[in-house]
This record gives C-alpha cells, structure tokens and sequence, in this order.
C-alpha cells in the first residue's frame, strides 16, 4: 500500500482509480480496461512530475521523512557485504538506533554506522524512531576508534530528527556524547564520508556528519533544528514552520551552495520510496566515489581537511 502525502492527495485519486480498474479486470476477465487504465497512469506521471519539479522546503522535509523510504538497515543490506555488528557502548547499554559494525563495500573493508528509525510500529519503537540516546553516540565512537586503530575507512549514513531529548538521556550525558562524537570524527586519521538518507537533525546528526565528504540525498534536510521547533522559538507557534523551512535552508540544493555538503545524489521521479532499488545503488556509487577522491590522503592531510572544511562551512554562500 502507498502511503501519500498530504500533497500528493490529488495523485493518490488518480492511482486508486487505474487500480481499481484493474481490480475489476482481475475479477472479471471479461473486462478490457487497460486503455483506460493506460490513460490514468500516463495522466499520473504528468502529476507526479508537477508536483516534485519544484519542491517547496517544507514539502522536501515531508519527502525527508516518508516512512517507505530506503533506512540505513535497508543501505547496509544491499550495499555492504560481510556486515558484523557490533554492538553496545562498554558502559552502560545498546542504543537501537544506532547501528555499525564491520562490512565491505565493493570488497573493500569499511566501518559503517547509521541511525535506524524502523520500519514498521514495532521496529520504530525499538529503534526509538532513530533519536539515539548517550549510548548510541558511545557506540559510535567506540567504533570510530576501532577504525581508526585498524586503518578501516568509515562511512556514516545519517537519518534522524535528532537525539533523544528525554530526562534519562540527558542525565546520562547527551550534550557530552554528542560532543564526544562529533570530536572524534574531527579526530581519526582515516577517510570519514557521510550520506544525510533523510532527516539529519541538529547535534544529533552532527555527531556522524563531521566528515571529510558529505553527500545528501536530492530530497533529504540537514538542519541544526526541525522546522517545528523553530517555529515554536521564534514565532510560539509550530505552524509557521512551512516559513521556517524557508528561512532554515535546509535543503540539499541550499547546502551544497553553502559548503556544507559536497555533493546531491538524484533521487527517481517521487522521492527514494518510488525507487528504493535505483535510490540505493546511487549512493553506494556515490560513497564508492568519495572514498576513491581520498584516496592516497594520509593521516595528517585527512585530519587537516577535515579540520578546515568545517571552519570554512558558510563562507562559500556568504561570499556569493
């Protein structure tokens, strides 16, 4: 079953009309309705194209967090070969959210971590709808250091609303872990290469995207907080945050003209979750790609890029 969103409602109409044609086709085989049928689906594409040529902010935040997109366990499984998790932080507990472990990407060893929101009610809810708690951004660590200390380049595929804002978290370190995670990454002296998949939400996904490249999906968001939230600070109302979308420039497109992302990957015609097969092959192209573009870098050249990319972030918008 497709699931809509609120802008596609006019599309939704026309689909469930073709394929309750064909329904009624299949029930009775009498019935010819394929020209009519035909005639629907091309009416359809001529809508889908409409409504994706030019998405709003806003509309590319609701694309961001569609729930049949391809998530990191999807990417893993399809990209990765001899994937091993690994599992916990040494200290307190294993944070669902987060997933890494040990792979190859094209036979080449990796170290890969993700947020993983689920994709069902159960999975969600075990997953934590991918905000990690302390131990997740502890596990990533533990595991950017096991990279490190083996040579292993890591790749970090990043969807999330942000870290869990709940009371155990916080007592447990969440400002600290972040801040742990996102120094490591400023830290290791192999490649780091980052995919924002869908949300990359505030400090959350910071801590796994301070990486030597970063590539977006055509309609993920990068922000340093949702919409909502903004609207809620700035105007003490969330529904206003169709403006704050805008005045947030979070989008892809918004970001590779800031800097802070290196390259857009195109997504098919509707969003990743139309094409989930060709969504995933692009971005494991793309990973292949920025590993090979570091390549012969060594330790101290990959910790200095690094190290300058993010002090240079906004400075190649501002100046335009």
């Amino acid at each position: 079953m497709t699931n809509y969103l609120d802008f596609e409602k006019p599309l939704a109409e026309i689909e469930g009309k073709a394929e309750e044609l064909r329904a009624m086709a299949r029930a009775n085989e009498d019935m010819d309705v394929e020209d009519e049928a035909g005639a629907l689906d091309r009416k359809a594409e001529a809508m889908l194209r409409d409504l994706y040529k030019d998405l709003t902010p806003w509309r590319k935040c609701q694309v961001a967090r569609h729930p049949d997109r391809p998530h990191c366990r999807d990417y893993i499984e399809a990209l990765f070969t001899e994937y091993t998790p690994l599992a916990g932080d040494r200290n307190f507990a294993d944070d669902h959210a987060v997933m890494g472990g040990l792979a190859r990407l094209n036979d080449r060893p990796v170290m890969v971590i993700g947020h993983e929101k689920g994709n069902d009610t159960k999975s969600r809810i075990e997953r934590n709808f991918g905000m990690a708690r302390p131990e997740g951004y502890r596990k990533a660590i533990r595991l950017m250091e096991m990279a490190d200390k083996f040579g292993l380049p890591v790749v970090t595929l990043v969807d999330t609303p942000g870290a869990y804002p709940g009371k155990g978290a916080e007592e447990r370190g969440q400002s600290e872990a972040i801040a742990r995670a996102t120094e490591k990454c400023l830290q290791i002296g192999v490649p780091l290469v980052s995919v924002i998949i869908g949300e990359g939400g505030s400090g959350g996904a910071v801590a796994f995207a301070t990486a030597n490249r970063l590539a977006m999906l055509q309609h993920s968001i990068y922000s340093v907080i949702s919409p909502e939230g903004c609207a809620s600070i700035l105007w003490k109302d969330a529904e206003k945050m169709r403006e704050a979308a805008e005045a947030l420039r979070l989008t892809a497109q918004d970001l590779l003209k800031l800097g802070v992302a290196d390259r857009v990957i195109d997504e098919p015609l509707g969003g990743a979750h139309r094409g989930r097969e060709a969504t995933i092959a692009a971005v494991g192209k793309a990973i292949a790609g920025m590993l090979a573009d570091l390549d012969g870098k060594d330790r101290e050249a990959l910790i200095r890029h690094r190290r300058e990319k993010f002090l240079n972030i906004g400075s190649k918008g501002l100046a335009a």
